[in-house]
């Protein structure tokens, strides 16, 4: 059952399962450092100072002054944008090898997004004068910066697409069929498991939605046999059904069309 989410998010392009993939080894994020040999690796060394973030400790915030970026060497980070209403929606989680701190890697404005620590991270901060001084030397890191921000640039090309184009009930049938690939395990009960525990303030930070319209679609999932939820975990019964459902007519036909399109006006 498994497979028919594999194929949604298998291949190399970036896509939506490379915002929301939080370790898939389906799917590889650019590695800025990894081509340097070991004298330029030491080289940049000498200009970073590095840093740890505890989970959900901010490393910087939607309109701090921009200084430079920060190289992931471990753990996971997550990027969002806050509305002046104060919602959220999460623009992506980066792995080791990215980096954090752009568009404006040079850190010559203020950021346009807030990123924090998803759980225990260590990265290196390079200050934008030296990382200028670098790219210069370094020809192989200047590279390395050019194809992560083009990764990041489809990546980010990938979800105006899917909030423009999808409603909110077909985002988040589509993400759980990426979860159940990148990290579901075959149940006793016959379902697909994920193995990682989200809340549904998690999910909705996703999708773009509310928490209480989360939780109201996923028992209405529920009620139709497609999930089940136990102690904060998803278990999808029904990977066929919820293919469906990440389809505009798979939505009407399940009942989510246009009335609970204009119920998603206040999520």
């Amino acid at each position: 059952m498994a497979a028919a989410a594999a194929g949604r998010t298998n291949g190399r392009d970036p896509s939506l399962a490379d915002l929301l993939e939080l370790g898939s080894p389906n799917l590889r994020q650019p590695n800025i450092l990894g081509a340097l040999s070991p004298e330029e690796r030491q080289r940049v060394f000498e200009y970073v100072r590095r840093q740890n973030l505890s989970p959900k400790e901010m490393l910087f915030r939607q309109g701090d002054r921009h200084e430079g970026i920060c190289i992931i060497e471990s753990g996971l980070f997550r990027t969002f944008y806050s509305s002046p209403s104060g919602r959220e929606i999460t623009l992506a989680y980066w792995q080791p090898g990215n980096f954090v701190g752009g568009p404006d890697v040079f850190g010559n404005s203020i950021h346009m997004w807030s990123g924090m620590a998803v759980r225990q991270t260590e990265l290196i901060a390079i200050k934008g004068r030296d990382l200028r001084k670098l790219m210069g030397e370094i020809p192989q890191l200047g590279i390395g910066i050019a194809e992560a921000l083009v990764y990041k640039g489809q990546c980010f090309s990938s979800l105006v697409q899917m909030l423009g184009t999808r409603s909110v009930s077909e985002r988040l049938a589509q993400l759980l069929l990426i979860l159940i690939d990148a990290h579901g395990e075959s149940d006793k009960s016959g379902g697909i498991a994920v193995t990682r525990q989200f809340t549904h303030e998690d999910l909705a930070n996703m999708v773009g939605a509310s928490r209480q319209w989360v939780t109201t679609t996923l028992d209405r999932l529920q009620d139709q046999g497609i999930i089940r939820i136990r102690k904060r975990q998803v278990v999808v019964m029904r990977p066929d059904l919820l293919l469906g459902h990440s389809s505009a007519d798979g939505v009407r036909q399940a009942g989510f069309g246009p009335a609970a399109r204009r119920s998603n006006l206040n999520a």
